[in-house]
């Protein structure tokens, strides 16, 4: 339960609590508990209609909320992993390799964060190494050598900061993939399903379309890192998810992303199957439009994509 859902908590085990109630004990009649649930529904609108940039972030950060792994697994038919940068050793922060969504053939790949203590700490927290990246650069090769379209599901509080991955060229395995990705002659999708946090996003987030779910976050830094810099404390960490304006609308107002994919009320782990239905067409579709474009007209929309990005006006003082 978040902060925010409290209420909602309270409210929803009042009312389990009252229809237990034999029914020679019962307080309140059927038509007055259904009145008690029309009031709960309204409530959960209200509090789910007003979330704060911070209380978005922690329902992307919510431990129920579908991982990489439960999109893959409900999203794709007949999935088959690959393992290994072919260098170095796998990386079981990013899950990567091919399927079917709808019959079309597509190439997967996710950051996944872990759902208990022994997954997460198996996946690195969703924070890959650089032969994840490298894994995910070998099955977009792939994916382009066989002309199949790839799907990105970004999901990471940031690539592995550690010593080792330094060492192992984690800055260069990133570059080298925003590199290729930008000329992969093959469709490129990339949803942001839950954190989409600095360049560990964008390693695998250069595509010719980019969606969010949209309790998701994308931003070159996450709020509690942002307010420890600005304002050497991590508790103003409200503020800074004010400030870097990196919700799903935001980015959409600023050309980032392209579109918004709407989640259940209160977050996609309120509904899961129903996320993955969303998603499951939006990417069918997606592949479906791409896949009919000449390979150059492609390439130059990506690139004139990510080109237009950044954009900021000057104001001059009057002299």
């Amino acid at each position: 339960m978040l902060a925010h859902e409290k209420k909602i908590f309270e409210y929803e085990e009042m009312i389990a609590s009252l229809k237990k109630q034999e029914s020679s004990e019962k307080l309140l009649n059927t038509s007055e508990i259904e009145k008690l649930e029309k009031k709960l529904a309204k409530l959960k609108v209200s509090v789910y209609s007003k979330l704060s940039p911070s209380q978005r972030v922690a329902i992307s950060r919510h431990p129920d909320r579908p991982q990489a792994k439960d999109f893959i697994v409900n999203v794709c038919d007949d999935f088959r992993e690959i393992f290994g940068d072919r260098l170095y050793q796998d990386d079981p922060a990013i899950i990567a390799g091919f399927g079917y969504i709808n019959g079309q053939k597509v190439a997967i790949i996710g950051q996944e964060k872990g759902k208990d203590t022994e997954s997460r700490l198996y996946r690195n927290f969703g924070m890959p190494h650089p032969e994840g990246y490298r894994k995910a650069l070998r099955v977009m090769r792939l994916a382009e050598k066989f002309a199949i379209p790839v799907v990105t599901l970004i999901d990471t509080p940031g690539a592995y900061a550690g010593l080792a991955a330094e060492e192992r060229g984690q800055g260069w395995a990133i570059a080298e993939n925003l590199r290729e990705m930008a000329a992969l002659k093959t469709p490129i999708i990339a949803v942001i399903i839950g954190e989409g946090c600095s360049g560990g996003a964008l390693g695998i987030g250069v595509a010719d379309k980019v969606a969010m779910l949209s309790h998701a976050y994308y931003s070159v830094i996450s709020p509690e890192g942002c307010a420890s810099i600005l304002w050497r404390d991590a508790k103003k960490s409200d503020k800074a998810a004010e400030a870097l304006k990196m919700n799903a609308e935001n980015l959409k107002e600023f050309q980032i992303i392209d579109d918004i994919l709407e989640e259940p009320l209160g977050g996609a782990h309120h509904d899961p199957q129903r996320m993955f239905q969303t998603l499951k067409a939006y990417l069918f579709e997606q592949c479906s439009t791409l896949e009919q474009k000449e390979m150059h007209e492609l390439l130059d929309q990506r690139y004139q994509k990510f080109r237009a990005m950044g954009a900021f006006e000057e104001m001059r003082e009057d002299a």
